[in-house]
């Protein structure tokens, strides 16, 4: 039965409101199967079939909705969804569906319930514990969910009633998860024999001596094959498995030619900076703010707390608005209001500071904790926020920890009487911070938070004292003239190339030229691999960019040797790329491993030549060796000069106390080993330990291995940006 065929209205993990932990995806069937009109690949295919795109982009609304809700709950701006991550969730969804409708997976209504309640032997799932908590009883309370659930099927609210809707949907999904893992789970074991074999492989241990002839003293060039015998060579073992390419793939080579200021770019921008620093120091306090919201790249200004500065190394610092190279941290040290500092550079920005005003670093404070659920109705909320100007109007010095211990919800400061203890103050949220660090000391006052509303009083405030600065900032960048400079120098060697390039036929010699000329010019050529099922580039910036690349890598009929039609914009650099490989799964291009097979065939004429100097010989006779000790095990098969898992075997492989081995091709060179002494495991009573360890290694691994032998299976196809470009269709 072709997965085509799959209903919409199957659900994934996206975010959804029930009590602040409810989520789901909505992600739904494939396309139907079309005629030679359809496009082959459309997103992407599984099993062969196109995604449907319809329901993949549905999925992805669903998701930036969901992240809009929780940013609004949270008082923070929504981020943006990866599709990516929706893809991969979409796609296991699919997979997953597949094996529960082969194993007959389903759940009925009655264990939903269980499992939704924690009922007939199910645990309460934490993300619904934790949120429908009896005020009274401080536990879970299930006729709190059951209450909630029902608010939102009879809600006059669409809306509402689809969040449950897909919310069960989850739910049901994350019950056939589990049985679904369940059975794999059971199919997984480990022998007693295993576990024997496991606890010798960690507690025997073999001292050992040994010699090594290492393949890097081989001086350069002195085994360099020709390239018949290079060809012959391939045709050897153009065959071996460690050579075969598992993943259809295609490569370009490509440079960058940085667009930087120029030294006139330089020095007008130091200029710039002199002439502002002194606008600065002419500027009064009350002219600050105007100061740098006109002359700043960076239009932050704010007298406030929120304006304090730490350096760079400071533990705090990355909750910090503004910092500073902790070399100049000395200058702001009992420096007095008004001082000027800097310019200074750091990450690429040249600053101007004044100081304004400091702030200690370290606080104390205590609170009274009125916590507000992120989904409490209106009523609630108000409710909540009657009892705390209610505090407010009663509360005092002298009954301040009454009231904590009668009210307070946070149960971590309530023990200590609402003492938070120290801290500095932007660890705090922002309402809190900006009262604690604000407000004088002593002062009772209410400030609410995502968290709810806050009984606060600042009782200290000492240490070092930070400043808080006006700052002025402008980046150094190139100027138009030289920005167009530049596009010159990249078209016209473009250009050149092009020219050079059109004169030779081997598309691979096109590339090794590619290479030469860039080097002859001054730039690195670098390669780029794209797998044909999931072309994704990790070395641009921009989108623009990666789109150029891929349109030049994945054109219809393409050649090796193609070269990019014209430079391509990547914010601070143009980037000159070439078609460079093509790779079909099975046995490789000979263009494609000739460099692999180079090293193969060195090393292979190194072993040669050790083997005949070492055989035969004791430790202590090998020329141009020294004689080394180590101790060993099979579990973890090291010897001093790195991971040898051949030589490592060929020890534990019946080699007597005394004896030496045949000289054995290592990964670092070639080995002779003479095994000294051998310290057996002390005697167990049994094994379990290790068989539990081993089973605990094998399920902890459990889930990720099925998915990728899943997606293997179904051959995923993730065809997103080309279709997107409109390459591959």
């Amino acid at each position: 039965m072709a997965i085509i065929s799959k209903i919409r209205d199957n659900g994934w993990l996206v975010l959804v409101i029930i009590g602040g932990a409810l989520v789901a995806f909505i992600m739904g069937d494939f396309l139907k199967g079309g005629g030679a009109e359809e496009p082959k690949y459309g997103y992407g295919t599984i099993y062969g079939e196109k995604v449907d795109i319809e329901a993949f982009n549905e999925a992805v609304e669903l998701a930036e909705v969901n992240s809009k809700r929780a940013a609004a709950q949270q008082g923070q701006q929504p981020q943006p969804v990866d599709q990516s991550a929706v893809w991969r969730q979409f796609v296991e969804k699919l997979l997953l569906e597949k094996e529960f409708e082969s194993l007959g997976i389903t759940v009925s209504d009655a264990e939903f319930d269980a499992f939704l309640y924690g009922r007939d032997g199910f645990s309460v799932l934490p993300d619904l514990e934790k949120n429908f908590i009896d005020p009274t009883t401080k536990a879970f309370n299930p006729k709190l969910l059951e209450k909630r659930i029902q608010e939102m099927m009879d809600s006059d609210d669409p809306e509402m009633v689809k969040a449950w809707e897909e919310s069960k949907k989850y739910y049901i999904e994350r019950r056939m998860q589990e049985k679904y893992f369940s059975i794999l789970n059971q199919g997984m074991y480990t022998t007693s024999l295993e576990a024997k074999n496991e606890y010798l492989a960690q507690g025997e241990v073999k001292n050992i001596s040994y010699v090594l002839k290492r393949y890097r003293d081989i001086k350069p060039g002195e085994f360099d094959p020709s390239e018949k015998q290079l060809k012959a060579y391939y045709e050897k073992h153009k065959s071996d498995r460690k050579y075969q390419v598992k993943v259809a793939s295609r490569k370009a080579h490509f440079f960058d030619i940085l667009i930087n200021p120029s030294a006139a770019d330089t020095s007008s921008h130091d200029s710039t900076m002199l002439l502002l620093r002194a606008g600065f120091i002419a500027t009064s306090a009350e002219g600050d703010s105007a100061y740098v919201m006109n002359n700043s790249d960076r239009r932050f200004y704010t007298s406030s707390a929120f304006s304090t500065a730490l350096p760079k190394t400071h533990p705090q610092a990355q909750q910090s608005y503004i910092t500073y190279p902790a070399g100049i941290d000395s200058s702001f040290v009992d420096a007095p209001i008004g001082k000027i500092v800097g310019p200074y550079e750091m990450d690429g920005i040249t600053s101007i500071a004044k100081v304004i005003g400091f702030t200690y670093d370290t606080i104390n404070a205590r609170h009274i904790l009125i916590s507000v659920d992120q989904n409490e109705d209106a009523a609630s909320v108000a409710t909540k926020q009657a009892l705390a100007d209610t505090i407010m109007a009663n509360i005092n010095d002298d009954n301040f920890v009454d009231y904590v211990k009668q009210y307070s919800d946070d149960t971590g400061s309530k023990e200590k009487d609402g003492d938070l203890g120290d801290f500095y103050f932007s660890s705090m949220v922002q309402p809190f911070a900006a009262f604690v660090a604000e407000k004088p000391i002593g002062e009772i006052g209410l400030v609410q938070s995502q968290f709810g509303f806050h009984i606060v009083q600042t009782t200290d405030r000492r240490g070092r004292q930070y400043p808080r600065l006006a700052v002025v900032q402008k980046t150094l960048k190139p100027s138009d003239g030289t920005k167009e400079a530049k596009d010159s120098e990249a078209y016209k060697l473009l250009y050149s190339l092009d020219e050079k390039l059109s004169n030779i036929n081997d598309p691979y010699k096109k590339v090794e030229k590619f290479d030469t000329l860039a080097a002859r010019n001054g730039y690195l050529s670098r390669p780029m691999v794209l797998t044909d099922n999931d072309p994704r580039i990790n070395n641009f910036v921009t989108k623009y960019a990666e789109d150029k690349i891929l349109e030049l890598v994945y054109a219809e009929e393409v050649q090796i040797g193609t070269l990019i039609s014209s430079p391509i914009k990547d914010k601070s650099r143009h980037v000159i790329a070439i078609l460079a490989g093509m790779m079909s799964e099975g046995e490789p291009v000979y263009q494609e491993v000739k460099e692999a097979m180079k090293q193969a065939y060195i090393k292979e004429q190194s072993v040669k030549r050790f083997k005949s100097q070492m055989k035969g010989k004791k430790l202590a006779d090998i020329k141009d060796a020294t004689v080394v000790k180590a101790d060993i095990s099979f579990a973890n098969p090291q010897i001093s000069s790195g991971f040898e898992p051949a030589v490592v075997g060929a020890i534990f492989a019946g080699l007597k106390d005394g004896e030496r081995t045949l000289p054995i091709e290592g990964n670092s060179g070639v080995y002779v080993v003479k095994l000294e002494k051998t310290t057996k495991a002390p005697t167990a009573a049994d094994y379990e330990k290790e068989r539990d360890q081993m089973l605990a290694s094998m399920r902890g691994t459990l889930q990720n291995q099925a998915n990728q032998a899943l997606y293997k299976l179904a051959d995923v196809i993730d065809n997103r940006r080309l279709f997107n470009i409109n390459v591959r269709r």
